[in-house]
């Protein structure tokens, strides 16, 4: 084999490798098995041993403005349904996840990273009904991440426009991606995030935003991809990321393009 065939083959190697380098990040942690739940730190724990890129987590700030993490707006307590951001953390504290833990805060979860050896924490801010509201959130959460030195290992994602703005001033080399689905990357990149992170069937009806993306020099995250039809058709796309209830499937699919 000549130099030039030789260079040649290692170029198209490196190509083939490059395409199917996709990392996985764990949908709420590593919750679909023994002992965990959604959001719950045996989640982010789990996440962590089977060496998933990144464990992403859900947070709201509690009425008496203390940063906690669950997925949805609301809780159900003896029957009752309660507005996260409209609770007292105190009352939020009743509630056990679905593997026994209490509903952790964010400083809780904190602590815990601290002892992921593997795993980055993507951290969702999700959208409350003020801005000050959102502001507040994002200045402790991010305090609070400063404070432990840990910046180079968490990311941060959000529906909201405001969260993204303001992770950029707070923290403008913190990765950053909005999720909603409705802005070109163009406009992504005028904004100063970090990329997009849309969900699956956003990038099956705008395939063209993937490479869009790239070459503008943004990262692409998709969700929540869990079927094998879905998760190939990611690959195939060239995404970098694929956030999956499915940790362990997704990265038998990845392996097999290598």
């Amino acid at each position: 084999m000549n130099q030039k065939t030789l260079i040649t083959s290692l170029l198209f190697l490196s190509f083939i490798f490059s395409a199917t380098a996709q990392e996985i990040i764990a949908h709420r942690g590593y919750w679909k098995t023994d002992g965990s739940a959604q959001n719950s730190i045996a989640a982010l724990m789990k996440a962590d041993a089977i060496k998933a890129y990144g464990s992403e987590v859900d947070i709201w700030l509690s009425s008496d403005g203390v940063p906690v993490v669950n997925h949805d707006a609301d809780v159900t307590l003896d029957g009752k349904k309660l507005l996260v951001q409209e609770t007292p953390f105190a009352t939020l504290r009743k509630m056990k996840l679905a593997n026994g833990e209490p509903l952790p805060t964010v400083e809780e979860y904190l602590d815990a990273f601290e002892k992921c050896k593997n795993t980055k924490l993507i951290i969702e801010f999700k959208t409350h009904r003020t801005k000050e509201r959102e502001d507040e959130l994002a200045q402790k959460v991010i305090d609070m991440v400063h404070e432990r030195g840990l910046q180079n290992r968490v990311e941060y994602i959000s529906f909201g426009i405001n969260f993204v703005a303001q992770v950029i001033k707070l923290d403008a080399n913190a990765p950053v991606y909005y999720l909603n689905g409705d802005l070109s990357p163009r406009v992504i990149k005028s904004m100063g995030a970090f990329g997009i992170d849309y969900h699956h069937n956003v990038l099956k009806k705008n395939p063209q935003w993937v490479k869009e993306s790239h070459d503008l020099g943004l990262k692409v995250n998709v969700w929540t991809v869990n079927s094998t039809e879905d998760i190939n058709k990611m690959i195939d796309l060239n995404v970098d990321f694929i956030t999956t209830d499915e940790p362990l499937l997704t990265e038998e699919l990845i392996n097999k393009r290598k």
